[in-house]
């Protein structure tokens, strides 16, 4: 696959240290323990095994509550992560190679796909986080008091604090790194490209949210079942039109801001700080609703994702702990290593985003969602039980 190594790929990679023209063929696994370093595997296993277990419990919910809302957004996740990815790995073999340089190179891991483009856990990160921000937004009722629209913007919201906390981390750590040089990368914040951070962390997610609430989870909280080829076309449709959401949703700052790195990182900003005072106050509101006001209907709970999302908090906390000294030590925003270093203070912040979110979830009332029973025409969607 040497043709394919364009000079901008072969240079990221060479940082990383490993070598485009040797990497290996569709699939090639390596020994973790001859990774780069020892937070690799750790960070591999984390998201790998989480991802099995969403779509396992995913299969479970279907076939005991009838509800495939889970398993639609797991594959509505993966189905978006191969329309999207593969162009920016491959930009010469899509024809865009005159519009779309490389964007980014990631290092290489236990597993990797495409000659060394796609780590497994990068596969399995999509659905994972998509699964973790959908739910808690879920299991806190905001599809079933708010529009659909709403109900995705707060999906991204959480999204960005859960996917935040590991964006900051991952080029200090060579997980991966940017090219930035590449104008599509620009303005950077700090070592994340902003358009990473508003589009990828924010917009992608919504999108996606948006998609599987239409086509399906809104059917499935007023009792309607779907079978066979129903799920797979409103699937696959869910995965084209997710990745259409993300060229659409950043248009203001793709476009207006086309001549200016000034004004299109002004606008990216813009467009998450309207994601962000739109979603605050709901799920704020919908919390105290749910700790207040009783209801008829049993609330939704995902004990998966609930402590899923402990497990990710707290290895995303020890991973950045012991990056604090090469951190902290760092000169001009980069390490003794020449690794460039995340933003601290707005982790921190997201961080405390995704714990409140976690923590609203343990604290909403379990006991009428452990006598829910599987949805009927009646009633949505109850307990997941699994």
């Amino acid at each position: 696959m040497a043709d394919h190594c364009s000079p901008t790929f072969e240079h990221l990679a060479t940082e990383l240290g490993f070598s485009c023209q040797e990497t290996g063929g569709l699939i090639e696994v390596r020994n973790p323990l001859s990774l780069e370093n020892w937070t690799l595997p750790v960070l591999e296993f984390t998201i790998v095994l989480g991802s099995v277990l969403a779509l396992a419990l995913a299969i479970v919910r279907l076939r005991r509550n009838g509800d495939p809302t889970n398993l639609v957004l797991w594959f509505g996740a993966t189905a978006y992560l191969f329309v999207i990815e593969p162009p920016l790995y491959f930009p010469a073999a899509f024809g865009i190679e005159d519009h779309v340089d490389t964007m980014f190179a990631h290092n290489v891991f236990t597993v990797d796909f495409l000659w060394g483009r796609l780590p497994l856990y990068i596969i399995a990160i999509y659905p994972l986080m998509a699964t973790l921000a959908f739910e808690i937004v879920r299991m806190l009722g905001v599809f079933r008091q708010h529009s659909v629209l709403v109900g995705a913007v707060c999906v991204g919201f959480v999204h960005h604090a859960f996917y935040e906390i590991f964006d900051h981390l991952g080029p200090q750590l060579r997980w991966w790194e940017w090219s930035t040089a590449n104008p599509i990368n620009q303005p950077m914040f700090d070592s994340v490209p902003l358009p990473s951070v508003v589009v990828f962390a924010a917009l992608w997610p919504m999108s996606l949210a948006l998609c599987v609430q239409f086509f399906v989870g809104r059917y499935v909280d007023h009792g309607h079942r779907f079978f066979g080829l129903q799920l797979v076309w409103r699937t696959i449709a869910i995965g084209i039109l997710a990745s259409l959401g993300t060229f659409i949703l950043p248009i203001p700052a793709t476009v207006l801001g086309m001549g200016s790195t000034t004004i299109r990182g002004v606008l990216y900003a813009a467009e998450l700080v309207v994601v962000t005072l739109v979603a605050i106050p709901i799920l704020a509101r919908q919390w105290l609703r749910l700790r207040r006001e009783p209801s008829d209907v049993p609330p939704y709970t995902n004990h998966f994702v609930r402590y899923y999302s402990v497990v990710y908090l707290c290895v995303m906390a020890l991973l950045w702990v012991t990056a604090f000294p090469d951190f902290f030590g760092a000169v001009g925003g980069f390490t003794g290593g020449g690794d460039p270093v995340g933003n601290l203070w707005y982790t921190l912040a997201c961080f405390a985003v995704a714990i409140l979110c976690v923590i609203s979830t343990f604290a909403v009332p379990q006991k009428a969602a452990e006598e829910s029973t599987i949805p009927s025409a009646r009633e949505p969607a109850g307990s997941d039980t699994a």
